[in-house]
C-alpha cells in the first residue's frame, strides 16, 4: 500500500505537531547533507521552532563561512531592505520636511526638545539615504539601458557596413559611380 498525500495545513494537536516538526526537521537536514555530498556544495539550514528555539546545520563548510558569503553576495539587497525597513517606521518625506519646518519656526524653537531634534535628524538621514539609494538605482538602470542601446547601434552599424560593402562590390563590377554620378560617401567606424 502506498503513501497517501498529506494535506498541508496547521496540525491542531500540539503533540502531533511537535513530532511532525522533529521528523521533518531531521529529514530536511538529512536532505541538505545529501545535497552537499552529491554536488560538492556548501549548504546551511536554519530552522526556528514555534517556541523560538533555533536549530542549525551546515555541510561542506561551516555555518559562519556560508553566512559571510551570503552577506557579501547580497550586501546591496540587505542594505536596501534595511533602508526600506527604516523608512517604513518614519514619516513620508513631505510630512517629514513639514515637521522640521514647523519645529524650527521662530516661535516654536524654544519649546523643541533635544530628543525630538535627534529623532528628526535620524529621520532626515534615513530619508536622505533612501533617496540616494533610489537615485543610484535609477542611474544604474539608465546606464544599463544606454549600454543596451549602444550595443544595438553597433550591431546596426555592422549590418549597414556589410550592406555598403556588398553594394560597393557590385558597383565596382558595374560602374564606379552611382546613377547621379557621385561616389557614395565613406562611413566612419564607431568610436570605442
Amino acid at each position: 500500500m502506498g503513501r497517501r498525500k498529506v494535506e498541508i495545513k496547521l496540525i491542531e494537536n500540539k503533540s502531533s505537531r511537535q513530532v511532525t516538526f522533529s521528523k521533518r526537521r531531521t529529514g530536511l537536514i538529512e536532505k541538505a547533507r545529501q545535497l552537499s555530498v552529491l554536488c560538492e556544495s556548501s549548504v546551511a539550514v536554519l530552522v526556528v521552532s514555534a517556541s523560538g528555539k533555533l536549530y542549525n546545520s551546515s555541510s561542506g563548510d561551516n555555518m559562519t563561512n556560508i553566512v559571510d558569503r551570503y552577506e557579501i553576495q547580497h550586501a546591496g539587497e540587505l542594505r536596501s531592505l534595511d533602508l526600506a525597513e527604516k523608512t517604513r517606521n518614519y514619516l513620508p518625506h513631505k510630512e517629514l520636511l513639514e515637521s522640521v519646518k514647523s519645529n524650527l519656526e521662530e516661535p516654536n524653537v524654544d519649546s523643541v526638545s533635544v530628543d525630538s531634534l535627534i529623532s528628526l535628524e535620524d529621520q532626515l538621514e534615513t530619508a536622505l539615504s533612501a533617496t540616494r539609494a533610489r537615485k543610484t538605482e535609477l542611474t544604474m538602470e539608465f546606464v544599463k539601458m544606454l549600454q543596451e542601446k549602444e550595443e544595438l547601434l553597433r550591431e546596426e552599424n555592422l549590418v549597414l557596413v556589410s550592406q555598403i560593402g556588398t553594394t560597393n562590390g557590385r558597383r565596382e563590377n558595374n560602374s564606379p559611380v552611382n546613377s547621379s554620378g557621385i561616389n557614395p560617401p565613406e562611413t566612419l567606424p564607431l568610436l570605442k
